[in-house]
This record gives C-alpha cells, structure tokens and sequence, in this order.
C-alpha cells in the first residue's frame, strides 16, 4: 500500500476493504496481483477471495458476456422506473389535487417518496451482500410495481400518500441494487461504460418524466402516470429473472442473521430527520416546538442507533463504512454534491421564469443542457483517472464545479439565457468528471460481500445531502427574498420564493416598477443559494484532499464468467 493510506483502511477483522489492495507507480489505482472477488484462483502476494455474505467465496461475475445485454437493458429499466418517478408527478398536481383533494399536504407526494428511498438504501445494501442481488432487485421490482398499482387506485390523497411510500420502499432497493449490479458484472476497466448508461438514464428522466407526466394529466388520466410503470417494470422483471444468474454459494454452516433490530433504528433515525429538514420552514418555523421536538427525537434515535450497530454480529451500517478513509471521504464527498444539486435542479428553473422570463419548456432546456454533457464526461472519465487516479480526477471536477458555481453569481441582470446554459453544460461536464470515478473507484475497493452495503452507503449520503440542500437553500432564498422585500418600492408584495414566482407569471397585476424589483429580488436570492452551492463544493473538495488516500486500494477483480455455472478468469485492472 502506498504511505498515504492508514489503518483506518484495515477493516475490523484485521482485513483490507475486500480482497487484496496495493499500488504501483505505474497506474496509481491498479492492485499488484489478482485478487478474485470470486470463487476462482489468484495471483500475487496475498490474494485470497472476497467472502460473499455467508463467509463463502463469491464471484462478482453474474451472467456470460454475451448474457450482459439484457441484464444491462433489466438495469437501466429499473432505474429509469425509480428515477422517472422523480419527476413524472410533479407536472400532474393540479390535476391530482382537483380530483382528490389535498392541497395543504400534496408536497408529501415527493418528500414520503424520498424519505422511504433513503432510509431503506443501507437496508437493501445489507440484505443484497448477505443473500444475493437478485432476490433484492426481484423484490424490489415488485414492490414498486404493487406501489405504482395502488396509487392508480387511490381514492384521496392520504392514501396516495400512503401509496407512494410504498413506491418508495420499492425504489430503494431499486436505486442501490441497480448500482451494485452494476459494478458486479463489469471489471473495472468497463465499468465507466455502464455508469454512463446508467447515468443516461437519469439525464433522460429529468427531461422526459415532467413532459410524459403533463402529456398523460392533460390528454389522458393523473392515474396512467403510475400504471405505465406496470409494463417497464414487467419487462425489467423478466429479463432480470431470466438472464440474471448469480453463481451457486456454498450454503453456510450459520444461519444468515439480518439486523432487524438495527434496520428499525436507522429508519425511524431517517424518518424523523429527513421529515424534520422536508418540513422545517415549511409546514412550521424552524424553531418552532415540532422542528425542535424532531431534531431532539432524531438525535436520541442515532445514539440509540449506533448503541444497536455497535452490538449487533451482521449490522446494518457497519463501522467500517467510516473508518476505512476511502469509504468515508467518498460519503462525504457524494454527500456534498447532493447538497449543491439543489441549486440547479430547484431553483433555475425557478430563476430562468422568474428573471429570465421563460416560459416553463424553455426554463426546462436551461436546466436540461447540464443533463447533456453530464453523461459524456463519465463515460470519458476512465482515460483520465487511469492516468492520474480517482482523487485527483475527482479533486479535479468538483474544483472546476467551484467555480462555475462561484460564477453564477456575476451573470448580467437580467442577461440572456444562453448565459446560464453554458454555465449548466459546464457543471455537468465538470460533474461527470466528478461523481463516476468516485462511485468507481469506491465500488472497486472492496469485494463482492462488502460492494452492496458500500453502495447503499454512498447513495444514502447523496440522497441525505440532497434532503438537508433543499430546506438550507430554500431557507436561505425566503430569507434573503424577505430582507429584500423590506424595502420594497410598494406594499402588499409576496413574501416567499414561490409566492413571488407565482405572482410574477402574471405581471399584468403588478406595476412595472415592483415587477422590475420582484425580478431582481429573485435574482438576488438565486445568487445567494449558488453561492452556497459553492460552499457545499468546497466541502466536497476538501474531504478529498484531507481525507481521501492519493491512493484508492484497489481490488483486482475477475472479468465476467465464461460460463453460467460461475466460472470466471482473471483480468487485471487498468494500467
């Protein structure tokens, strides 16, 4: 191992984070030997197997080459479900509210769907290294879709409320185990090629979901929103439950044990915090008896968490996750970078109608251009960490996002609106350079019975991030919004960022003047959020050089098996 990396890497048994580590000069990510994550043999000093969830050797490898394809079609297809869903609603609530009713609580719609993706992510991470991908992904799918049939059928918005965090618990297992799968089927030399599509995936749902979900409100019926899941996710079923093919394990002289117990504590630990951020400075104040009663609750629930993983034999967040600095510098990291993208995905296109004075589509391609060169950058992202390594092509994109982000704020007012697309298409550029060889690279220092929990941990991080961005930065808008408003040239004028947005879509009602003000009030407060955006990347930026090693400690992994009885040969990693 090079110098840079401590003990901190050394997992509780003593073990490095899977198989077999160690760099050379040549390539600064590649290991020295061949340590198969799989039931096959290795070469080198020190190689040994990486354990599946029962202690056994398991490969990584899940299909044949030629096998790959529709599975790779099932992954993207999953994920294109959980990330549409995203999206897809948010077109159709007038049209849900005037059928069921429910405008005081519709925005439960997204934040129960998120809150049950997130707090089930480390769960199916567990639960995918200790019993297989497949079953989880199987479960999963059908969760979502038995989700997805319910909300078609709700009768008032609780229960379509209740329905959609029922999507959500789907979701889950969707979003972490489509990752893990991912990086099991393809060394590390192909995986950027997957991340991409898979990155593909997300980039078209932000653009498609809100057209797809105003075309079926508008022309059809809100329900078809939910029931076009039913045959995408069908056709995902069945290539996974066909093509699929997890190698056989050695069945276990123990019993797998799951952490119930732990699993309990960390959802009711996220419940009560995500619903404290979703809802802090919206339903309430932020110092008002429910936020602080939340914050309480949520921090006597953690310690009673960490009491709960601390004593259980199979826990679900284990202590490795953040001792080993490879792991923990990339949550952190990913944490950070959902933590700024809330600045573009809510409130651009806030800032390209309100400011800009577009029109709703046009607001949409603002954004959708850092959906572009997001994906392009990723899949590219390989021949430059394999030159200089996963850091430093990290430190490199989240820099570059710095400042973009830092320049937002010196734009023209009102200016045109090609001037924040370009900046959008340089963020994603920059974005792409920096997420995938993170998710890459971490996903490539720990064998196969580690891989899903690390997952599950990284997107835990970004998700929570994301939760914690929207209730600052929304904060920070309607407090800067207010103190502009002080002084505000008329009275009467909306106080908060949407208010503002919604009164502004109508200028005939305002004079001139106060709409010139409101326009640059708006601006004001986009500037302020970038610029926390900002901060949130110079967080991200200096976890990696503070805690990040020069070095990730790479496994040398097996290639894909041959065969579909688990067989694999070895291939090394880049050089």
């Amino acid at each position: 191992m090079s110098g840079t990396d401590d003990k901190s890497d050394v997992g509780a048994d003593g073990t490095r984070a899977g198989d077999t580590a160690a760099d050379t000069d040549a390539n600064p990510e590649a290991g020295a030997g061949s340590a198969p994550g799989a039931g096959g043999t290795g070469t080198g000093a020190g190689a040994k197997a990486a354990p599946g969830g029962d202690g056994t050797a398991a490969p990584p490898a899940l299909t044949t080459p030629r096998g790959r394809r529709p599975v790779v079609a099932a992954l993207m297809l999953g994920m294109a479900l959980a990330a549409i869903d995203g999206t897809i609603v948010s077109t159709a609530v007038p049209q849900i509210v005037g059928d069921l009713g429910g405008l005081a609580v519709f925005s439960w719609l997204f934040s129960g769907y998120l809150l049950a993706v997130t707090v089930t992510l480390p769960l199916y991470g567990k639960l995918s290294d200790t019993f297989g991908r497949k079953p989880v992904l199987i479960a999963g799918i059908i969760l979502f879709l038995i989700g997805s049939v319910l909300c078609a059928a709700a009768w008032n918005m609780a229960a379509l409320i209740a329905f959609r965090i029922v999507q959500g618990l789907g979701g889950g297992a969707l979003q972490g185990t489509v990752q893990t799968i991912a990086a099991d089927l393809y060394p590390l030399k192909e995986r950027p090629r997957i991340q991409a599509k898979l990155s593909t995936v997300w980039a078209t749902s932000a653009v498609a979901g809100p057209v797809v979900g105003g075309l079926l409100a508008g022309y059809a019926d809100w329900r078809w929103i939910f029931l076009i899941n039913l045959p995408v996710g069908a056709v995902a079923l069945w290539l996974v439950v066909r093509h699929l093919h997890e190698p056989s394990r050695p069945r276990p002289a123990a019993r797998p044990r799951v952490d119930w117990a732990g699993a309990l504590a960390v959802f009711a630990t996220g419940v009560l915090l995500l619903t404290a951020f979703v809802q802090g400075g919206v339903a309430w104040p932020w110092l008002s008896t429910p936020s602080l009663g939340l914050f309480g609750a949520s921090a006597v629930l953690a310690a009673l968490t960490v009491v709960i993983e601390r004593r259980a034999a199979e826990p679900i967040i284990p202590g490795w996750v953040w001792r080993r600095r490879t792991i923990a510098s990339v949550n952190l990291a990913l944490g950070a970078l959902g933590l700024l993208m809330v600045a573009p995905t809510v409130f651009l296109p806030t800032y390209a109608q309100s400011v800009l004075g577009l029109g709703p589509i046009a607001a949409g391609f603002v954004l959708s251009v850092m959906t572009l060169s997001w994906p392009v950058t990723a899949a590219l992202s390989d021949r430059v960490y394999n030159r200089i390594g996963f850091r430093l092509t990290a430190i490199i994109g989240i820099g570059a996002a710095l400042l973009i982000l830092l320049a937002f704020p010196l734009l023209p007012y009102p200016g045109e609106p090609w001037h924040p697309a370009l900046l959008m298409l340089l963020l994603g550029a920059a974005l792409g350079l920096f997420q995938l060889p993170l998710i890459v690279g971490v996903q490539s220092t720990v064998g196969w019975a580690e891989r899903g929990t690390t997952t599950a941990s990284v997107l835990f991080c970004r998700q929570v991030g994301q939760s914690i961005g929207a209730a600052v930065f929304g904060a920070v808008a309607n407090g800067v919004l207010a103190a502009r408003l002080l002084d505000a040239p008329v009275t009467g004028l909306p106080d908060d960022l949407d208010a503002v947005a919604r009164a502004l879509e109508d200028p005939g009602a305002l004079s001139a003047a106060a709409t010139d003000y409101l326009r640059r009030a708006v601006d004001s407060a986009v500037d302020h959020v970038y610029i926390g955006a900002a901060g949130a990347a110079a967080l991200a930026l200096l976890a990696l050089i503070t805690l990040a090693p020069r070095r990730f400690p790479v496994i040398t992994e097996t290639a894909v098996a041959p065969t579909t009885t688990g067989a694999a040969d070895r291939q090394d990693s880049p050089s």
